[in-house]
């Protein structure tokens, strides 16, 4: 890893300063469970390197997003949620509830998800 923050919870657990549950880790990105699930099956998937929000992310980034793509569907095959289907959340900023500023996708499933995913909102396919 060539960054990190030495104050940010989730480049302490890429460090191993602090105890996940690991079920996937390659050169770029970590896939841990989230111990706050909102489904029953939940996992956080990040960059090894610290990048604070999607807002953040540049051309040299490209290799690290699409890594933490491709690693949605290993996560989803080891939970055994693949075939079922599953959700992949960003939140970026104060308004989407960001509370970690180090980007990671929600990857959530194992039961029925319904839509739109905000129920009372119109939301738009796309």
């Amino acid at each position: 890893m060539t960054h990190s923050d030495p104050n940010c919870i989730f480049c302490k657990i890429v460090e191993g300063e602090i105890p996940a549950d690991i079920v996937y880790r390659d050169e770029h990105v970590l896939a841990f469970r989230d111990i706050n699930p909102v489904a029953p099956e939940h996992f956080l998937i990040i960059p090894l390197r610290h990048i604070a929000s999607l807002n953040e992310l540049d051309s040299s980034d490209t290799v690290v997003a699409g890594r933490i793509l491709q690693a949605a569907p290993v996560v989803a095959r080891k939970a055994g949620i693949s075939g079922s289907g599953y959700r992949l959340v960003f939140n970026t900023g104060p308004d989407s509830l960001q509370s970690v500023f180090h980007i990671h996708g929600h990857l959530t499933g194992g039961e029925r998800m319904g839509w739109p995913p905000f129920p009372g909102k119109a939301v738009g396919h796309g």
